[in-house]
């Protein structure tokens, strides 16, 4: 049986030639909305055709693509629209509806029809996935364009915005790269990404995140074949490796403890031989989840360590991971990633830190209006992202947890990452969360919070023994709570902000 190529999602599929005709169209028609170098083209969009389409038609002008979290509320888009001074959002029909107030006065506005497996996948009414009478349609829009005008092709970068966590998300607006920048780039992306022509693979985690938006792009660019899925299914993606022979995948750790927690004899229904390569990043990664990663798909499970700020700085192949279990890996070629102390000084091996890092020529940032804030993460040109690890004396790099995500107990640091990692392991465990709540003895103590994969079938007691045979006792949380359901971002981390804030809220303090 012939494989198919080029894009596809649901019941649709471009090949890779139509693919490259549709991007130089977009490009001649953003050419004619006056989008050029270093302008913004917003997207609020699902995975889909037009999200790969206009982000490589922006970047092939040197503009911006500028991926909106479609979960946001109007006012913070609008407030991202306003922030990059957007000339022109590519926007999902069913999205739009309720942001004509959101959308400032100049931006042109390209509607995409919702299509149908997205509509499926997210109960959408069929009436608002059709562009509204007036609308200037992106099919529309794409056909009037005439792809012999399209220029050549110049270098970019999607501008992302960042979670947001402690405030306004912050755009990390990267530099246009020298042509030996980008080749290395290129070059580096190739390695960690496993790419390889012809590759075929399958993305479901969000474009609006920026490594399955640079893994996504790199990937359709290889002429291979390019899945884009709605959300993650575990059980999906297995048929999907067998139906189409899929080789590559990047994922995020959630999508490994849902696929290791299948049952035995679901795993068993697919053939999974196809697979080559899989990457991941985005969140640590449980070592027991992991080791079940290896063990069922082999050893081409490849892991980065970076932000959106810093891009891949570590990277760590399935044969280091299994020798230096729980690393992340060590610093690729010409980066640099130093462990600092609280008192200013390096680490020595073994000694936590906070971790600073530099790739020597990934192009610089600013955050876009904010350069106070860049300056605010910059030691001596390396930048953090605000993690606490150590490096083992081999140079390899382990994470704790996130530098605010520490608690003190009693004057002792505990990272809940170790507690969620051995908690992750437990059977009936679907999610949890660990973090601090105020005490009035120890200053903070442990809480965590489970979601079990069937209501009661968890106990505290139950959950308390299974940590102390995994961690030592003072790092057993003193409150067990259950809950239903555990709000996570797509990209595979967990929002405990919105977890602490009851917990807080009459504390007088924030930690």
């Amino acid at each position: 049986m012939k494989l198919r190529t080029g894009l596809v999602s649901g019941d649709r599929h471009v090949s890779v030639a139509e693919h490259d005709e549709r991007v130089r169209r977009a490009a001649v028609g953003f050419t004619g909305l006056g989008i050029g170098v270093g302008d913004c083209v917003a997207l609020l969009l699902r995975n889909d055709f037009a999200f790969i389409e206009a982000t490589s038609a922006a970047q092939r002008l040197g503009a911006y693509a500028v991926p909106i979290n479609w979960h946001f509320k109007a006012e913070e888009i609008r407030y991202i629209l306003e922030d990059c001074d957007a000339r022109a959002l590519v926007v999902h029909a069913d999205l739009i509806a309720g942001l004509a107030d959101a959308v400032p006065a100049g931006v042109s506005v390209l509607v995409v029809e919702t299509p149908p497996e997205i509509i499926a996948a997210y109960r959408i009414a069929p009436d608002l996935a059709r562009p509204a009478p007036g609308a200037t349609v992106w099919e529309a829009f794409l056909e009037a364009q005439d792809p012999a005008l399209a220029a050549p092709p110049r270098s970019s970068e999607s501008m992302i915005y960042t979670s947001g966590t402690t405030g306004r998300p912050k755009a990390v607006r990267r530099q246009l790269p020298t042509a030996e920048q980008a080749a290395k780039v290129i070059a580096m992306r190739t390695a960690i990404y496993g790419l390889e022509p012809g590759m075929r693979t399958a993305v479901s985690a969000p474009l609006y995140h920026s490594a399955p938006n640079s893994y996504g792009m790199n990937a359709s660019r290889q002429g291979g074949l390019l899945m884009l899925l709605p959300r993650f299914d575990p059980e999906q993606v297995l048929a999907m490796i067998e139906q189409e022979r899929l080789t590559h995948m990047f994922m995020v750790p959630t999508m490994f403890v849902r696929l290791t927690k299948l049952p035995p004899e679901v795993k068993a229904r697919y053939d999974i031989s196809s697979m080559r390569f899989i990457i991941h990043a985005g969140a640590p990664c449980p070592p027991d989840v992991k080791e079940a990663m290896i063990a069922w798909f082999g050893p081409i499970v490849h892991e980065f360590y970076g932000g959106t700020e810093s891009g891949p700085a570590a990277y760590c192949t399935p044969q280091e991971w299994l020798a230096h279990r729980g690393t992340v890996g060590r610093a690729i070629d010409e980066a640099t990633i130093e462990v600092i102390t609280d008192d200013g000084r390096k680490a020595g091996v073994g000694e936590t830190g906070e971790i600073f890092m530099r790739i020597h020529y990934y192009p610089d940032f600013t955050y876009h209006n904010q350069d106070e804030k860049r300056r605010e993460i910059d030691r001596d040109g390396l930048i953090t992202c605000g993690d606490v690890g150590y490096f083992d004396e081999d140079g390899f790099l382990y994470i704790c947890d996130r530098k605010r995500d520490m608690v003190i107990v009693g004057g002792v640091n505990v990272y809940p990452a170790e507690i969620e990692a051995a908690l992750a392991a437990m059977p009936g465990v679907r999610d949890c969360a660990v973090f601090g709540i105020p005490d009035a003895e120890y200053g903070e103590a442990l809480i965590a919070l489970v979601q079990p994969f069937a209501e009661g079938s968890l106990t505290a007691e139950a959950v308390r023994a299974y940590l102390k045979s995994r961690i030592a006792d003072y790092k057993v949380p003193r409150r067990i709570e259950f809950r239903a359901e555990l709000p996570r971002e797509d990209s595979g981390k967990i929002f405990k902000r919105v977890l602490r804030e009851p917990y807080w809220r009459d504390a007088r303090r924030a930690i």
